[in-house]
């Protein structure tokens, strides 16, 4: 029996490699706050030394000199207990570099430090202007950032190096090259970057042996799949079948995992590519044992995530009463009254709720039948409509509706009663969309954006069935952080 065990190069799943860089970021973040003390310690001494020479320029005795320069500098590095969590605070920035597609890729994991250094020191600026009366290190924490991006990127690009020269890149076999197996093949092809490598099909029906779908070739039927293994050096098979699967390609399966390959359904593959649940290709059951059977979640997470909606609430109602007079008076300028718009939406388990929003579009009155999506370059958007919902700011009166529960930061889009009816008839499983909170924010809202076709619509609630089926709070807080960036390049419509 142990002859028949494959001996193969140790590959890591996507889960142990995510725990890898996840040790050699902490330990990069770790060694960054002691390099940024010692940074903080020389800029300190190197003033007391300017300083000294000061005053000895001015003729004081050196006793004398040292005396007066410590009153103006500190030369102990007096470190807040604060600091030494800036680590954690720097991996939760780097929560999106944690992606398959993005850690593979040299190009977007730069761009991933990038953009965590550049939101660190945006929210470290806001801290030290908003705080009175306090001696916040920028010197610290500026090094901190500095040595924190170096070394996080230089052990990232070693990372990637020793993962694609050692075997660490899977080689895929896709079981099955009907609709599903191709669906698999076109998103491999349009991936930029690649965390695996997917070899081939096998197919039981014999006249598709040798034809090649989508650039990949059907290499076999199952009953060769044990010496396509070992020919092709294959770590992992995908089933992408859809429906029931014969014994004896069953019995085959079963032998490559007794082999060591792994195995994994059609789905999982799809979700780790694309973000989303491939809603066109599941069982009619799915929605069951993804999201009845398996829906639960921690008090914890619930609790913590009801603490976050009322904090942001509380943040987001504090930046509303600042901006309402500036944004009150464009609006009114432009386009007369109301300054608020408010409309009936569906939230969490079908319940109705009044959302609020500033009046982005031209008055008319409008009633439930003329309801539609918003489309690109849309006529009923003002001028200054045009500005809010580029920047988000329309959305601004939404923290209400977070504060009163009806909604959180993160979730679905709240939808309209009439095109939830619309949508369910024409989108499977749209309707499981409901089994959580509407968010202001989401993982579909940051990924696709606004919809205006009934395909889009499809894609947008993939990403949303990802989210409800994968939600946890380093999710809430990746979506929330790239939020920000969304917000600052102004993709709103």
């Amino acid at each position: 029996m142990a002859d028949n065990i494959r001996t193969t190069p140790l590959r890591l799943r996507p889960s142990e490699h995510r725990t890898i860089l996840f040790i050699g970021d902490l330990l990069m973040a770790i060694i960054s706050v002691f390099a940024a003390i010692e940074t903080w310690r020389q800029y300190i001494q190197y003033n007391l030394t300017l300083e000294v020479q000061r005053y000895l320029d001015l003729g004081f005795a050196f006793e004398r000199a040292m005396a007066l320069a410590e009153r103006e500098v500190n030369t102990n590095v007096d470190v807040p207990a604060w600091f030494y969590l800036l680590p954690i605070i720097w991996l939760i920035l780097l929560i999106e570099t944690y992606e398959p597609h993005v850690a593979g890729s040299g190009r977007k994991t730069s761009r991933g430090i990038a953009i965590a250094a550049f939101i660190g020191l945006i929210a470290f600026t806001l801290l030290f202007i908003t705080r009175q009366n306090t001696n916040l290190p920028r010197v610290g924490v500026g090094a901190f950032l500095f040595f924190a991006s170096l070394l996080t990127l230089i052990w990232r690009m070693i990372f990637i190096r020793i993962y694609k020269r050692t075997g660490q890149l899977r080689r895929i076999l896709l079981v099955g090259a009907g609709k599903a197996g191709q669906t698999l093949a076109e998103l491999y092809n349009s991936l930029g970057t690649r965390s695996f490598h997917i070899i081939g099909y096998i197919d039981d029906d014999a006249q598709k042996v040798g034809r090649t779908f989508h650039g990949l070739p059907v290499l076999g039927t199952s009953g060769q799949l044990l010496d396509l293994i070992d020919d092709h050096r294959i770590s992992d098979l995908v089933v992408a079948i859809n429906g029931e699967i014969k014994g004896t390609t069953f019995q085959n399966i079963l032998d490559a995992q007794e082999k060591g390959v792994d195995v994994t359904r059609m789905p999982i593959l799809y979700e780790e590519m694309t973000g989303r649940v491939p809603i066109h290709h599941l069982e009619s059951d799915w929605i069951i044992r993804s999201f009845v059977d398996g829906l639960s979640t921690s008090g914890f997470y619930e609790l913590f995530k009801r603490m976050t909606d009322i904090l942001g609430a509380l943040t987001g109602l504090f930046i509303l009463f600042l901006m309402l007079p500036f944004i009150a008076l464009a609006i009114f300028i432009d386009s007369g009254l109301p300054i608020f718009y408010s409309q009936p939406r569906l939230g969490r388990g079908r319940t109705v709720f009044t959302i609020y929003k500033f009046r982005s579009m031209r008055r008319k009155t409008e009633t439930m039948s003329d309801v539609r999506a918003t489309a690109e370059n849309d006529p009923r958007v003002t001028r200054v409509g045009g500005f809010l919902r580029k920047t988000r700011l329309d959305e601004l009166p939404q923290f209400w509706n977070v504060l009163r529960g009806d909604m959180s930061l993160v979730g679905p889009r709240a939808e309209v009663p009439k095109l939830v009816d619309e949508y369910q008839k024409q989108v499977p499983f749209y309707r499981a969309r409901l089994l959580v909170k509407p968010g202001l924010t989401g993982w579909a809202q940051i990924n696709y954006g606004y919809v205006a076709t009934i395909e889009q619509t499809s894609i947008k609630l993939e990403y949303d069935l990802y989210y409800i089926k994968h939600r946890t709070l380093s999710m809430d807080f990746q979506i929330i952080l790239r939020t920000i960036g969304t917000v600052l390049k102004r993709t709103g419509r």
